[in-house]
């Protein structure tokens, strides 16, 4: 059974940075691609970022493209979002996500088989 558990959540001002981590468990992710997304109140889910386990190719949603930043360790079976230059508008929980296949449809939240609880990222100005 596959297992995410994010962390990393907090309240911060605008321009500060959080790290948020995905622990996943419950089988070897080779092949599979993990992403975060994210969901404001009132809002649909938003993809934000994913990253290929075994080759490491990344992708980014224009809203966060050069102040976040998607990583893996796969020692730690554990994906990373570095998120910089925070903004008030990044207030959202944030989930993290992963299934197999290609690198096709990333950003597509149906695609997705396997998600986390989500963890909480507050921005202030």
């Amino acid at each position: 059974q596959v297992q995410l558990v994010e962390s990393g959540g907090g309240s911060v001002q605008a321009g500060g940075s959080l790290r948020l981590s995905c622990a996943a468990s419950g089988r070897t992710f080779s092949g599979y691609v993990m992403a975060w997304f994210r969901q404001a109140p009132g809002k649909g889910r938003e993809y934000v970022a994913s990253v290929n386990w075994s080759g490491g190719s990344t992708s980014y949603a224009d809203s966060v493209k050069g102040r976040f930043t998607i990583s893996r360790d796969i020692a730690k079976n554990t994906v990373y979002l570095q998120m910089n230059s925070l903004k008030p508008e990044d207030t959202s929980v944030y989930y993290c996500a992963t299934r197999a296949g290609d690198w096709m449809q990333v950003s597509s939240a149906s695609s997705y088989l396997y998600w986390g609880q989500g963890t909480q990222v507050t921005v202030s100005a």
